[in-house]
């Protein structure tokens, strides 16, 4: 399928997509992904006045106040039971991480840490598709997650210039029967969730989570590949962890011929100079 028609593809499908979706990779750690279809601005409080619904992405985090992301903590009921034990918890989660050590502050992300700790338990209890677990941000509020992991930077001057002209047609099989749905998860079609940490990089996960998910659909090959070389090398309007837009991102791919595999050109979650000796796309796209 040639990339631009892919994208046109993929955002029109996804423009009519719920407001988020969670579900639990098939793997072996317990690990979690929300998609949630949110608007690209440079300022998330004003994004719905400036973006009409035609230019909303829908932006692939490994997100959230009490969701896994390769590393996940257990606990047992009887932990909630008294605010000893949640205090006794508390610190147990604590060994693993670094976290507020003045007194106040400890108190104020302890107070937190319960609220999700509850949550989480609660909504294990219910009959419910997924399970939560706490991580690493298990002491922070949805507030602050948002505020440091989720915002955005770039001017969005492309929601001005009107919608993209293309052909907004995509390949198909002749097929006279097919399954009312396909988890391509299980066909290993979807690589490990990936960390993007303080970097407003989401548009190169999502552009890479679609070309490796199409690679290993054709090939039968699931290969991780570079978001560094996106951020790094794809500079013409996207601006890195400044923000960025998947079709621009797609063209880059189609333009170069492909992207390079992650363990080639690494992610450092920061901007960086394009390293052209580290750029050998590893699958032609035309």
């Amino acid at each position: 399928m040639p990339i631009r028609n892919l994208s046109s593809t993929l955002l029109n499908l996804l423009s009519n997509s719920s407001i988020f979706h969670l579900y639990k990779p098939p793997s072996k750690s317990t690990t979690f992904i929300i998609l949630i279809q949110i608007p690209y601005s440079s300022n998330n409080q004003d994004c719905i006045k400036k973006m009409s619904i035609r230019n909303f992405l829908l932006v692939s985090l490994s997100l959230a106040l009490v969701l896994g992301v390769a590393w996940s903590f257990d606990f047992h009921e009887k932990e909630l039971e008294t605010e000893d034990s949640l205090w006794e918890m508390y610190e147990r989660w604590r060994s693993y991480h670094k976290v507020a050590t003045h007194h106040t502050e400890k108190k104020r992300r302890f107070n937190v840490f319960k609220t999700n700790a509850l949550h989480v338990h609660e909504t294990n209890k219910m009959d419910k598709p997924y399970k939560l677990q706490l991580n690493k941000f298990a002491d922070m509020t949805s507030h602050e997650f948002r505020s440091i992991y989720a915002g955005s930077k770039i001017h969005h001057h492309r929601s001005l210039q009107g919608d993209r002209i293309g052909n907004k047609t995509f390949m198909y099989d002749n097929v006279e029967s097919v399954p009312t749905s396909v988890d391509w998860r299980k066909k290993g079609a979807v690589a490990p969730v990936k960390d993007q940490g303080q970097c407003g990089s989401c548009w190169a996960f999502s552009t890479v989570a679609a070309v490796e998910g199409i690679n290993a659909i054709k090939t039968k090959e699931l290969v991780s590949l570079s978001e560094q070389e996106l951020i790094d090398c794809d500079t013409s309007e996207n601006q890195g962890c400044n923000g960025g837009l998947m079709d621009l991102a797609f063209d880059y791919v189609k333009k170069t011929g492909g992207l390079t595999k992650e363990v080639t050109y690494p992610y450092t979650a920061s901007d960086g100079r394009c390293d052209s000796k580290k750029v050998q796309p590893f699958f032609s796209i035309n």
